[in-house]
């Protein structure tokens, strides 16, 4: 273990609930009572597609360690010792045009980090997106993710899974997916003691280039008028790109993440305030919390999705009138 990972303060058996963001506990719970679901995802895994998914994965893609690009290990190490994550997953280094990282694998998790984001990201940079994998592994986010992660890759499917509701099974995953994003912009924060360079790192992750040459103060504006504008076709578009996307949008991120901040659990557990693991409410505690939650939620969008439609209805009403306006004028200046 290097210098710098011994002197980083751990959080010794911190809970991932402590970092939880209550989308993410609800998104979980709710999971977890949908009826036969468990038991498609472990068939997943079961019928060999994480198996080939792995060697996917892996099969061009560089081991790293103390010997191989040691600066990035290094990093990678640190922030699983801030969380208190034993044992260290592995971490392999893979060429692809996108920065991005994911840790993948049910029993027993890794890390694969694309080389562009090596490329792209500094020593900051690199360590709140390892981080961001540690809260994955932490939280036991791998199980879901790798099903996810199967079902975007395996398709189309065939065999015995055709009749499994594997549509209803992946647009559940990806609604999770998205909550527990959330949460581990969290555990990132923590690792680095510096939730502004997790903002910087979305930022430069989101344009592909160089975060010093970025203004962070522009983004974090630019997070506040995206979710303030847009009526009508601009709501809905939104709401399509949320709904198709892998990740929540950028800047949504950033200002959820920032809303924590500020809302002080951050400075808290910073000082030693948080839940330990085994400290848990039981399941059934949480799944009411998760009722209550979706019920609301779906009740908002519902009530915004009748408004905006309407007011999109209006919008393209309007386009036609003026189209009409157009065309009538071209054939009163052509008589």
């Amino acid at each position: 273990m290097s210098g710098d990972v011994a002197e980083r303060p751990r959080l010794e058996g911190i809970s991932p609930r402590a970092y939880e963001h209550p989308a993410d506990r609800a998104a979980t719970a709710a999971l977890a009572s949908v009826p036969y679901l468990d038991q498609i995802v472990r068939k997943l895994i079961e019928l060999g597609y994480e198996r080939a998914l792995r060697t996917a994965l892996l099969g061009d893609a560089v081991r790293l360690g103390q010997d191989q690009l040691p600066r990035v290990w290094a990093l990678h190490h640190e922030a699983f010792h801030v969380l208190d994550v034993e044992p260290l997953p592995a971490l392999y280094l893979t060429q692809f045009p996108f920065a991005n990282a994911a840790a993948v694998g049910a029993g027993k998790p890794f890390v694969v980090i694309n080389s562009e984001a090596v490329t792209l990201l500094g020593d900051d940079g690199l360590r709140a997106v390892f981080a961001h994998e540690a809260g994955h592994i932490l939280a036991d986010h791998v199980l879901y993710r790798t099903a996810l992660l199967v079902l975007l890759s395996a398709t189309p499917l065939r065999g015995p899974l055709v009749a499994l509701p594997l549509a209803a099974v992946r647009l559940a995953l990806g609604e999770w997916f998205r909550a527990a994003e959330l949460s581990c912009d969290r555990a990132a924060a923590l690792v680095t003691r510096d939730p502004l360079a997790v903002c910087r790192t979305l930022m430069a992750l989101a344009a592909g280039t160089a975060a010093p040459e970025l203004d962070l103060d522009a983004f974090l504006r630019q997070a506040q008028d995206f979710d303030e504008g847009g009526k009508g076709l601009d709501w809905l578009s939104r709401r399509g790109l949320e709904l198709r996307g892998g990740h929540p949008l950028a800047v949504r991120r950033v200002k959820e993440l920032m809303a924590w901040v500020r809302g002080g659990d951050y400075d808290r557990i910073l000082a030693g305030e948080y839940l330990r693991r085994g400290e848990e409410p039981p399941p059934r505690q949480e799944a009411g919390a998760a009722a209550d939650h979706y019920a609301e939620r779906f009740k908002d969008i519902a009530r915004d999705a009748g408004e905006q439609l309407e007011a999109a209805g209006k919008q393209v009403g309007e386009w036609l009138r003026a189209g009409s306006d157009r065309l009538r004028g071209k054939d009163e200046d052509g008589d």
